[in-house]
């Protein structure tokens, strides 16, 4: 009964996603994240939802078990996987600060958030695609590290899957909004010369976000490395500058 329970869940969110659903979004979608063969989102299938609509019906879903969440994780559809994901993190973000930061605070937060954690590296290979990984990986890996040890951050910056590299870039924005740069600029040296433009864009957004909250180290990181930064990273590193300092580093 569990199992019918799972499915008709799972069914009930498919058809009030695809109640949210328009033609042109069925069109644009897979060709926006690259769907084609051969590209970084190759056989991705869409229903044509906004990420806002999903969010409404996720917001309408978080008293759903593990068992519905994993069933939407592992759908063919886009964005059943991003309601799966949008529920956690819209759980995460009821649960207050204090819960996860004080070693004797509400357990049962601290308890959601290792699940959580625990569950979204478990299922990496479905959350393939920047969207996903970019709207959930602050708050479900990197809020759930700011008092732990960061080492599993440097072990997806070294897997052979562009996600969890990405994934372990992106995390490091809940270091950042709470001042903390250290992993953003030791990953971003230790992936300075990935190939990939996905890579490219997220270290140099990250590297940017910093330099928002303290644009001195972003300098001296940019002052060793500008001149050997993929292009399209540096750009997005120095966005916040001043036209003459983006000058600069551009043609160093």
């Amino acid at each position: 009964m569990e199992i019918n329970n799972t499915k008709q869940q799972s069914s009930q969110i498919l058809s009030e996603l695809e109640s949210l659903s328009t033609e042109d979004k069925r069109i644009i979608l897979p060709k926006f994240f690259k769907t084609g063969k051969g590209e970084y989102g190759e056989g991705d299938q869409f229903l044509g939802v906004t990420v806002p609509n999903i969010r409404i019906v996720a917001k309408c879903c978080l008293d759903i078990p593990m068992d519905t969440i994993t069933d939407l994780i592992l759908s063919e559809w886009h964005e059943m996987r991003m309601c799966g994901l949008m529920i956690m993190v819209e759980n995460c973000k009821m649960i207050p600060k204090t819960s996860w930061r004080k070693s004797h605070s509400d357990d049962e937060g601290k308890a959601l958030r290792k699940k959580y954690f625990d569950f979204y590296l478990k299922h990496t290979d479905r959350i393939n695609n920047w969207d996903l990984v970019d709207l959930t990986a602050p708050t479900i890996i990197g809020e759930y590290l700011i008092d732990k040890p960061h080492d599993i951050l440097y072990k997806l910056a070294d897997s052979q899957l562009l996600w969890e590299q990405r994934t372990a870039v992106v995390s490091t924005f809940a270091f950042i909004r709470n001042n903390d740069f250290i992993d953003i600029y030791t990953i971003a040296e230790h992936l300075l010369n990935h190939p990939h433009d996905l890579m490219q864009k997220a270290i140099g957004w990250m590297l940017r976000e910093a330099g928002k909250r303290d644009a001195d180290p972003l300098r001296a990181f940019l002052d060793n490395h500008s001149e050997i930064m993929p292009r399209t990273m540096l750009r997005y590193s120095i966005e916040k500058f001043s036209e003459a300092e983006r000058l600069h580093y551009m043609n160093k």
